[in-house]
């Protein structure tokens, strides 16, 4: 009986559920008392070493010691294994030794994009959970503020109530696939390869249902509205996403659904713009105010007023911040800030005696009030000489 026929476990005198550890401990030993440098000239004992190494060879990769314990020999199966006792992964050309190829459960992988092991098509098709969803919502900023809680509806599939999910007709149950026997893929012999695919009648589950439900025609699932609760928590801004686990899409046949994720968009304000937790706005104040100083109110969007001070001789563009009256900080404390551009802006409609004053007040003028007009003429004279 040649190598390529005993079994691995046997050649390691090991039980088909030893341990890593067992393994190595056995390979090892056996190993050393068969090893052709302590037995020269026993073709016996060169023999047993080579298959010794061929069983650990195998065995020790947690890859292919699933597909032996699945198929045996039959996963290895190339058609080259002529010469003297190349291992199951190397072709061993008339040289013994272990071979040039690499673990042929890797290229399949490459290849093929299924590796032996790991449990077969049918467990992947069972395990497909729903798919997750995506819902849009636009909010206020005075919402984004306070937060808040809403009710949305979606139509979305969900589990079959008729059939409890299960795709069949109740009082009924899937069968083994006959094609596959429930492994959920089948196996053929493609040139040097054995190529391992989905079942094409199970589609990979490894069982079929011969009296599939009315409702979801055995799919375990049906398109139905449902109505969610959302809850938005203060301080949201655009971009943020809220998940609802388990309200996505429904898994075929009983498996998990998926998840609904809500992303936010806050809608434009008319007053205030804003740039994470800081809001900003544009505050428009008469030239008397902006030159003998004063206050004006700015709400707030908690309903309360915000008092900025303005300083006598403010100029258009000075940029004025209020403390703790922005946006709340998302799931912390505190709040951003509020900041106020000033904008002085000059009158268009004088009254005859509010013309009077101004010409009073021009006759008096000297040009040290306005310090920056002085000096910007003043670099005029310098460069033209006029």
């Amino acid at each position: 009986m040649s190598s390529a026929q005993l079994d691995y476990y046997a050649t390691l005198e090991c039980a088909r559920d030893a341990d890593g550890a067992t393994l190595k401990s056995a390979y090892r030993k056996l190993a050393m008392k068969y090893h052709p440098d302590r037995n020269p000239g026993d073709a016996s004992c060169e023999a047993k070493f080579k298959a010794i190494n061929e069983a650990y060879d195998c065995l020790k990769d947690p890859q292919k010691r699933a597909a032996y314990d699945r198929y045996g020999h039959e996963a290895f199966t190339q058609g080259m294994n002529g010469g003297g006792g190349g291992g199951p992964f190397g072709g061993g050309f008339g040289g013994g030794g272990r071979g040039d190829f690499a673990d042929i459960g890797d290229i399949f992988e490459t290849i093929f994009g299924s590796a032996f092991g790991g449990g077969g098509g049918a467990q992947r098709a069972q395990n497909r959970r729903g798919a997750d969803l995506r819902y849009d919502m636009q909010v206020t900023l005075e919402e984004a503020f306070h937060g808040k809680s809403t009710e949305i509806e979606i139509e979305v599939s969900q589990s079959c109530d008729t059939c409890d999910g299960t795709g069949a007709t109740p009082g009924t149950s899937e069968r083994q696939c006959n094609l596959c026997n429930g492994m959920g893929s089948v196996r053929a012999k493609q040139g040097l390869f054995v190529i391992e695919r989905p079942c094409p009648t199970c589609n990979g589950r490894g069982s079929v249902i011969e009296n599939p439900c009315r409702s979801c025609r055995g799919e375990g699932r049906v398109d139905k509205a449902q109505t969610l609760k959302v809850d938005i928590p203060a301080g949201v801004d655009t971009g943020t996403r809220i998940r609802l686990q388990g309200k996505g899409e429904a898994g075929q046949r009983g498996a998990p659904p998926g998840d609904l994720y809500i992303f936010l968009h806050v809608k434009p304000h008319r007053v205030f713009e804003r740039e994470g937790t800081t809001l900003a706005t544009r505050v428009p104040v008469s030239f008397t105010t902006a030159a003998l100083g004063g206050c004006v109110e700015i709400p707030d969007l908690d309903g309360s007023t915000n008092r900025l001070d303005i300083p006598a001789g403010i100029q258009s563009g000075k940029q004025l911040r209020i403390r703790g009256a922005g946006m709340p900080v998302l799931q912390g404390r505190g709040r951003g800030d509020l900041v106020a551009e000033i904008v002085v802006e000059t009158p268009t409609r004088l009254s005859r005696r509010q013309k009077e004053l101004l010409e009073e007040f021009k006759a008096t003028e000297t040009g040290d009030e306005c310090p920056e007009s002085r000096g910007f003429f003043d670099k005029l004279k310098d460069v033209f000489g006029s």
